[in-house]
């Protein structure tokens, strides 16, 4: 079975595939990000769907890459008989989801072999295939695919099987068009002219960006085409990842379904793209947000689907043993019903933080962060389930009493600063109560370190965003004494765990990997401690950590030295850019504060 960092990623803003380095399309759910996969092996084997394109026998490329600037994929293969590739792309805009491969001699003959296997509904329903003059047409239920190419198709174990050989400068087609069962099927579309208006698309969208040069440019530019990828353009809502179920840990049960939108990206979401001068981008995240969260305040939640449906209900697929027997498969996610105080801090973060770069929200927007601040007043105190959704006993969490603390911090200075209307006084009295409460109970004096939750004497890795968010200063005393902290209690290898999950009460047995996005968080606290070199070392660490196309996912195994949980991962990708950008300034730039467009990407103090 492939590698988690072995797949790379194409998309077309309303879905994506993934595309393993044995030229194997293992992972593709039709018509959007969350709909069921027609590709599903890479939960499970082949059987549950599959569309590898490689020489016979071959189980790894010669060498791949995305062309510059853009998202299609070019996988090379070279053979003692000459050298072809294969351009993989899904062309966004188009009338309906369009995934297209192209098969290209480079040089002298190369034979390759396509095998395809549809299975819809994650796998567990075999289509009705029927031969067409130009191809094979698919039905299951809902679901029609065309499948279109020049070469002859044949059925063969379940599977359709084409032999393709290419010579030097010779093209072969294939392109898959989905559409409801009971529409016609799709007109006919020119590989080609895909293959231009995809190129065209994402080089125009990444020569937008208005960051200077810098050592880390080209990976900040991979990050931001890989969150433009995840966002569903119909919405400008942003997925946390393109997967489901890919482990935390290998043979594990913690699998959980990523192809969800969280409240708490926002802040950070709106802080890489607007210190890339994607305004434009920015603002359809904004809009999503207001549309998500619009409605009864108590009923705010942490998740929503891309076009803002709540309900997302749990279940297992017991016919998919898991990536590597990590069972079991799940899609929906419970923890949408969680209590997580933090979010409405985070929610109103970002809002703030949109104002400051002076976005503009609806006429109607101030009205929704009154209604959910009145709400925070009275519920601030309860305990919840935390930002990492621990599903176990509710607990007073540290990092969500300051997120309340952010939430009447920003709501403040909102009527202090842009002239709105509210009660400033109280929210301002209120933030200094919250302040002194954590200070009081989320602070252990004798360790020398805030505390996961009140009463704890364990660490978390949230309590680095301290300085991010504005509470205390990076280098202050007991802000140092946490990151010193959380590096001894969480630290592997230089890199950091989310929590300690051993013994937890969380409800799910297992361990987990060192999440990514905490080690970027670890960078960010280094250098707002003036800890500058500290914090280059680990960025450049974790920058080696991606993959030969610069993806990253969720978290990193210490031991076997590979990527672990869903990819690609927004949260890291979101993270990554955030840093960079972060350490070309003398101090990290908050949350409240947004990144001017033309920041350098890098730091003085990076070495080749």
């Amino acid at each position: 079975m492939s590698r988690i960092e072995d797949y790379a990623m194409i998309g077309d803003l309303s879905t994506a595939a993934l595309v393993s380095t044995a030229g194997s399309i293992d992972w593709m759910c039709l018509p959007r990000f969350d709909s069921p996969a027609c590709f599903a092996a890479l939960l499970g084997d082949d059987d549950a769907g599959c569309w590898t394109i490689a020489p016979p026998g071959s189980t790894r490329c010669t060498s791949r890459r995305y062309l510059p600037g853009t998202l299609v994929l070019e996988t090379r293969w070279e053979s003692e008989t000459g050298t072809a590739r294969v351009l993989d792309l899904m062309p966004p805009g188009s009338e309906t989801p369009t995934l297209v491969r192209i098969v290209e001699g480079l040089s002298g003959t190369v034979a390759l072999r396509s095998e395809l296997r549809l299975r819809f509904d994650y796998g567990h329903v075999v289509p009705w295939v029927r031969g067409r003059p130009d191809g094979i047409e698919a039905i299951a239920g809902p679901d029609r695919v065309r499948v279109r190419t020049p070469v002859p198709l044949r059925g063969e174990g379940w599977s359709t099987i084409a032999e393709i050989t290419v010579g030097a400068g010779e093209r072969v087609p294939f392109t898959v068009t989905w559409s409801p069962s009971h529409e016609a099927p799709c007109a006919p579309v020119v590989a080609d002219d895909l293959l231009a208006s995809t190129l065209a698309f994402w080089q125009e969208w990444s020569g937008r960006s208005t960051l200077a040069d810098g050592p880390y440019r080209d990976a900040v530019e991979r990050s931001l085409l890989t969150l433009k990828a995840l966002t569903y353009a119909l919405t400008g809502g942003i997925v946390a990842a393109a997967t489901t179920s890919l482990p935390e840990e290998i043979g594990g049960s913690r699998n959980w379904d990523y192809r969800y939108c969280w409240l708490r990206d926002s802040t950070y979401t709106l802080q890489a793209l607007l210190a890339a001068g994607y305004v434009e981008e920015a603002q359809a995240w904004r809009e999503w947000l207001l549309r998500a969260i619009a409605g009864d305040p108590r009923s705010l939640q942490i998740m929503y689907a891309v076009d803002g449906t709540r309900r997302l209900p749990e279940i297992e697929l017991p016919w998919l043993a898991g990536y590597s027997g990590s069972a079991p498969v799940r899609i929906g996610n419970a923890a949408a019903d969680q209590l997580q105080l933090d979010v409405w801090g985070e929610t109103l973060d970002a809002l703030y933080l949109a104002r400051e770069a002076g976005m503009r929200l609806q006429d109607d927007s101030w009205a929704v962060q009154v209604a959910l601040m009145d709400y925070l007043e009275g519920a601030w105190t309860e305990p919840d389930n935390g930002l990492w959704e621990i599903r176990g006993p509710r607990r007073s969490f540290t990092h969500s009493k300051v997120m309340a603390w952010v939430a009447a911090d920003r709501m403040t200075r909102a009527v202090q600063n842009h002239g709105l209307v509210g009660p400033a006084d109280r929210w301002s009295a209120l933030r200094d109560t919250i302040r002194a409460d954590v200070l009081a109970h989320g602070y252990d004096e004798q360790l020398g370190t805030f505390t996961q939750s009140y009463g704890s004497s364990n660490v978390d890795a949230s309590l680095l965003l301290i300085p991010r968010v504005g509470f205390l200063p990076g280098n202050d005393p007991r802000v140092l004494g946490t990151i010193d902290a959380v590096q001894r209690q969480l630290g592997v290898d230089g890199l950091l765990r989310r929590y300690e999950v051993a013994g937890t009460d969380d409800g799910v047995a297992g361990s987990e990997g060192l999440f990514l996005a905490c080690s970027f968080w670890l960078v960010d606290a280094l250098h707002g401690a003036d800890r500058h070199d500290e914090a280059t070392e680990l960025f450049e660490r974790l920058l080696g950590m991606r993959n030969d196309v610069g993806l990253l996912s969720e978290q990193w195994d210490p031991r076997e030295q590979r990527q672990l949980g869903n990819t690609p991962q927004a949260f890291s990708h979101f993270a990554l850019v955030v840093s960079a950008v972060g350490l070309a300034h003398e101090h990290p730039h908050r949350s409240d504060r947004p990144t001017p467009p033309g920041s350098r990407v890098g730091t003085a103090t990076h070495r080749p």
